[in-house]
């Protein structure tokens, strides 16, 4: 075997304790830290993995943390009506508002009748005129102003029957304004005319 001459680099330090790599020391605790940073890891990964399924699924999976918060229903809130108008009453009269009646059927005079019933009442009674047809389906009473609501319904009340609607201003000539129906006690439809015969020589 071969033998080199020993040179400056072959004399080492007799208090020389290291051994393989140069490296420092180790500080305690790094394997701890490590460890928790694994941990936390592992429970992040595995927390948003079950909130992922949970929100797929729609479903809490039994975690209450997961539960999808119900979304509150609103209550409605009730329309607001007008109390029926009391004709009778000074505050009322004061107002000046007649009514008128049309008739949208096929009886005649009915109109007539419901006006006097609605005078004998103690409502102020405007125009009784036909409808402009005769096979109207319903009773209306029509008001053409929000403030009139009381009286609209009051009227309704007075002739024991019909739906109320708003319209726009100047529909009618009346503040009040009734359309007799077929719906109407006592009102009967047109009668069509039977079709004419025809004669073969």
């Amino acid at each position: 075997m071969a033998q080199y001459p020993k040179d400056r680099f072959d004399q080492l330090p007799e208090d020389l304790q290291r051994v393989g790599a140069h490296r420092t020391p180790a500080k305690r605790g790094r394997g701890w830290i490590g460890f928790a940073w694994a941990v936390l890891a592992t429970v992040v990964i595995i927390f948003g993995g079950l909130f992922g399924l949970s929100r797929y699924l729609d479903d809490d999976l039994g975690i209450p943390i997961f539960a999808i918060p119900e979304t509150p229903t609103p209550t409605p809130t009730p329309t607001p009506t007008a109390e029926p108008a009391d004709p009778n009453n000074p505050d009322f009269q004061a107002r000046q508002i007649t009514v008128s009646v049309l008739n949208g059927t096929a009886s005649a005079d009915i109109n007539a009748t419901v006006a006097a019933d609605l005078t004998s009442k103690g409502w102020k009674v405007g125009n009784v005129v036909p409808a402009s047809s005769k096979d109207i389906e319903e009773t209306f009473i029509y008001y053409d102003d929000p403030a009139n609501e009381d009286a609209a319904r009051g009227v309704a009340i007075a002739i024991g029957t019909g739906t109320i609607r708003l319209i726009p201003a100047d529909t009618y000539p009346s503040p009040i304004t009734v359309v007799l129906g077929l719906d109407f006690p006592g009102a009967v439809a047109p009668v069509e005319p039977a079709p004419e015969e025809t004669t073969t020589e």
